[in-house]
């Protein structure tokens, strides 16, 4: 399976390795991120950059919303909306 279908994993694994507030407890799809205190705001420069440079998208100032970046789940479906307005696009 590649981590163009399912984002979920290879975003959960950037999180895990690379804010250390995320390896001391379970991180479900459901998690808020930033609520939680596992990802802060310069954190999430991070992986913005981590999720633009994995699956090859760009994200706007204006995409930087709550409902994007809330949670893993949340973030495995912006990605994916952005692949299918890409591969429309490319049409």
């Amino acid at each position: 399976m590649s981590s163009q279908s399912n984002p979920t994993d290879l975003i959960r694994s950037f999180v895990v390795q690379q804010f250390p507030a995320a390896r001391k407890r379970v991180i479900d799809e459901q998690v808020r991120l930033l609520e939680s205190g596992i990802v802060d705001s310069l954190g999430m420069l991070d992986l913005v950059s981590f999720l633009e440079k994995s699956f090859s998208i760009q994200i706007a100032d204006e995409e930087l919303t709550p409902e994007n970046f809330a949670t893993l789940a949340s973030l495995a479906d912006f990605v994916k909306k952005k692949n299918s307005q890409f591969e429309a696009a490319a049409r």
